[in-house]
């Protein structure tokens, strides 16, 4: 269940996508109801819709795509086994069935799932989809030249591991099997309760072998959903999507397919995108964005303009950002120092330099404030919102440094309000007053990427960011806090190189539950049995508000990806 570095930067634009995100309060959009803005507020169909983006949408292939529920545009062309819930808020964080009848049916262990696909369920060309098309669509998923998809299969899947794919091997996996047209089954190396989740991922997405032309699938792939591409130029930097006439809305609750035509532009900078949007003439006033934010100083403009207000999109998707120690550098290799500074944090003057209170929401707990990753309230190093120096200098006397001590904090240098010069800055003034002196390392992104992610070279104390590749507390705490997902020689995660006995072994008995609501509240309560080590200080949550067309109707914005959801979206 490792997760590649990719994820930072998805979930930080909270596209899926990934991203993303795309990423955390349980609930939806604050600022415009569930329809919409304008007059007549029913959705209608026809029209077209506009994305502005910054991102292309590289690699339009399902298997080369790293999703959470589908992804926004993927999901207009590729349906999955499984999906997220449309709706607002926290009802929108649920997974729901989508070219399945159900969200799958566990053997008595969650080792063997069973799948039966909906009838009626057609292609762009009108030909049946079979589940022998879903099984090849995730066996050329993992031939090298198609990689880039989340890497959950390769572990998961009974003799996956050094699969190359149909290209390479034409025996295929066995452990899916295709019994019938209809049914398919997974075998699994060990109990996996959230698979229901991993089959919202576009490699689950049924691909014809007949139409499969490898690395250039992405140019036409053959669309399973209410939408099929007609253009896609320069790798994504511009496409073009149009109705598949035989896409049946009786098959597919979750897709509205409003607009007639959907033109996706990238390759746009963020100030362009938010002042096309503001301004919303002609076709940019039927246009929405999948990625990109009001920065503070545009969040500002907007918010004293009544006409704009009304057209800003709140959401919140699983993310946290957070302070990481690496227990094995002196003096974080001590406990009350970790817990001094847990209490001189100023959260107050974080949360203002990610952006203010709008754009941010200051955090104790690991897990972000959602039910459905489990959220367990909990402050073990209570300090209010401004810290509690007093408590820090008591901690630091008892550790030995009655008289302070001196540390360097590791950041990126990349403008993104969240390991940033910024929130280093708003730390380093907050424990100057406990008497910590902080002395600042600022770093190009990719080198501290590289920095951070290295079990030989990570830092003592640096900022981080995680967010969730489904909305549950698995993906979540496993990759950040299980000892066997420690990586010596690659990309690790585990920051606190935390190995202990008995965190995986709940790891491993919440995996087993098929009940997800009970697997929920147990990740609650291991989140705060990890807290207590203070491996981590959590910092903030991000919040999304991104504007939209005056012409947009039916904005459903939900807790699983925290932004617009363009499957919904109706244009005047």
């Amino acid at each position: 269940m490792r997760q590649p570095s990719v994820i930072a930067r998805r979930v930080a634009a909270a596209s899926v996508s990934l991203v993303v995100a795309a990423g955390a309060a349980a609930c939806g959009p604050e600022d415009n109801d569930a329809k919409g803005a304008g007059g007549d507020s029913t959705p209608h169909k026809g029209g077209m819709l506009t994305v502005l983006n910054s991102n292309p949408q590289q690699d339009f292939d399902p298997a080369r795509l790293y999703t959470s529920g589908g992804g926004n545009v993927p999901s207009l062309v590729f349906r999955t086994l499984t999906t997220r819930n449309r709706e607002n808020g926290e009802a929108g964080a649920k997974v729901v069935p989508d070219l399945a009848t159900d969200t799958g049916r566990p053997n008595k262990d969650a080792t063997v799932w069973t799948y039966t696909l909906k009838e009626g369920l057609k292609y762009e060309d009108g030909s049946p989809i079979t589940t022998a098309d879903i099984k090849y669509g995730i066996e050329r998923s993992f031939a090298p030249e198609l990689s880039g998809g989340a890497p959950y299969l390769r572990d998961w899947l009974v003799g996956a591991a050094d699969y190359q794919g149909p290209y390479k091997d034409k025996k295929g996996l066995a452990a899916i099997e295709t019994p019938d047209a209809r049914t398919i089954v997974f075998h699994l190396n060990k109990p996996e309760g959230e698979f229901p989740y991993l089959a919202t991922q576009t490699q689950f997405t049924p691909v014809p072998k007949a139409k499969d032309t490898g690395t250039k699938y992405e140019q036409h792939p053959v669309s399973s959903g209410p939408y099929k591409v007609v253009t896609n130029e320069n790798d994504g930097e511009r496409l073009v999507l149009e109705r598949n006439t035989h896409w049946s809305a009786s098959t597919d609750a979750e897709r509205k397919a409003h607009p007639d035509k959907i033109d996706v532009r990238s390759g746009l900078d963020s100030s362009v995108i938010n002042q096309r949007l503001s301004a919303s003439q002609g076709t940019d006033s039927a246009a929405v964005t999948t990625d990109t934010n009001l920065g503070p100083a545009e969040l500002a403009k907007v918010t004293g303009d009544k006409e704009l207000a009304a057209r800003v999109g709140t959401g919140h998707f699983g993310y946290t950002n957070y302070i990481a120690f690496n227990p094995t550098i002196k003096p974080f290799d001590n406990a009350k120092v970790r817990q001094a500074i847990s209490y001189a944090i100023d959260r107050s003057s974080v949360v203002n330099a990610a952006g203010g209170s709008a754009l941010a929401e200051p955090a104790t707990t690991f897990l972000p404030n959602q039910k459905s990753f489990g959220y367990t309230e909990y402050d073990h190093f209570p300090a209010g919102d401004a810290g509690d120096a007093a408590k820090a200098k008591e901690l630091l006397k008892e550790a030995g440094y009655e008289k302070g001590l001196t540390v360097t904090l590791t950041h990126s240098n990349a403008k993104d309000f969240e390991t940033s010069p910024e929130i280093a800055t708003a730390i380093q003034d907050a424990l100057k007053k406990a008497g910590i002196t902080v002395k600042l390392q600022g770093l190009e992104e990719n080198d501290y990427s590289d920095k951070i992610h290295s079990v030989k070279t990570e830092p003592g104390f640096f900022l981080a960011h995680w967010g969730a590749d489904w909305p549950s507390g698995g993906p979540f705490l496993a990759p950040i806090f299980d000892g066997r997902q420690i990586v010596k020689d690659g990309a690790n995660f585990n920051t606190g190189l935390l190995d202990d006995k008995s965190v995986n072994t709940e790891i491993d008995a919440i995996n087993k539950l098929t009940d997800l609501d009970a697997a929920a509240k147990r990740w609650g309560a291991l989140d705060a049995k990890i807290g207590e080590q203070a491996l981590t200080v959590p910092l903030f949550h991000p919040v999304y508000k991104r504007l939209y067309g005056k012409d947009i109707k039916n904005v459903v914005i939900s807790d699983w990806t925290g932004v617009l959801d363009i499957s919904q979206v109706a244009v005047k």
